[in-house]
């Protein structure tokens, strides 16, 4: 099983966006999705949950056409996916685990008593135990991080995507939404899509690494293969070098 982008298209207004992007993330791996701001890195990243639907090209997830799904259908694909929301986006009035739980209340073979259990054991797998009954407000801009970790992985998804998890945060708290993303590949076994501009992440959690460029891909790899890359438009950008990307053709 894998997601599966082919020569996919987007353009909003006279702006393309993604331009023939071709791209597989295979099943259990983690795979970070670099490039400038408006590179198309957000836009692809919707595309593979049917927020978005191609100009032209094609979309599969778990070997279904993405774009030709129903709303039933797309419903339950995206049961299958966990979304970690780029500032977590929790509900202020709601607590932690009524904002971790709100999947689980759709799912008809949830209990009540069934649905305060899972909701334990995420907090307890995002080391939150005890802030169940707090309001986000309460909690530092880390743990509001780890809560929306925690309502991404309680319906037990076989994929998990991240749009920018580590933004905003500081070296330590990076390094722990790190570590979490890890972890959610190991333990759980999940299928990782990361979008990050933080290439020290990148490099610490993925086993491969696609760099979008004019709305296509311009390198993809291993964090290896990435560090010895001499394309100057990639070795610029993970150097923070813009004059090397301008040289390049």
């Amino acid at each position: 099983m894998s997601i599966e982008l082919f020569d996919v298209e987007k353009a909003f207004g006279k702006t393309q966006v993604l331009n023939r992007l071709t791209l597989t993330i295979h099943e259990g791996q983690t795979v970070s999705i670099i490039g400038g701001s408006g590179s198309g890195k957000s836009t692809a990243l919707k595309h593979m949950v049917g927020l978005l639907r191609p100009d032209d090209g094609e979309v599969y997830v778990d070997e279904q056409n993405v774009s030709r799904l129903d709303q039933e259908s797309l419903y339950q694909l995206r049961r299958n996916v966990g979304y970690v929301f780029q500032f977590a986006a929790l509900f202020d009035s709601m607590t932690i685990a009524e904002n971790v739980g709100m999947g689980l209340k759709r799912m008809p073979d949830m209990s009540g008593d069934a649905i305060d259990q899972r909701v334990s054991e995420c907090l307890q797998m995002v080391d939150l135990e005890g802030t169940a009954e707090k309001l986000p407000s309460e909690l530092s801009g880390g743990q509001r991080k780890r809560a929306g970790f925690a309502r991404a992985i309680a319906t037990r998804p076989k994929y998990m995507l991240y749009d920018e998890p580590t933004t905003g945060l500081d070296p330590v708290t990076t390094a722990v939404i790190d570590e979490l993303i890890v972890r959610m590949s190991d333990e759980l076994g999940v299928t990782g899509v990361v979008i990050t501009h933080d290439m020290k992440s990148a490099f610490r959690i993925s086993d491969r690494i696609a760099m979008l460029y004019h709305g296509g891909i311009r390198f993809e790899g291993t964090p290896d293969e990435l560090r010895m890359c001499e394309d100057p438009v990639v070795k610029g950008f993970i150097e923070g070098r813009p004059k090397l990307m301008r040289l390049a053709p």
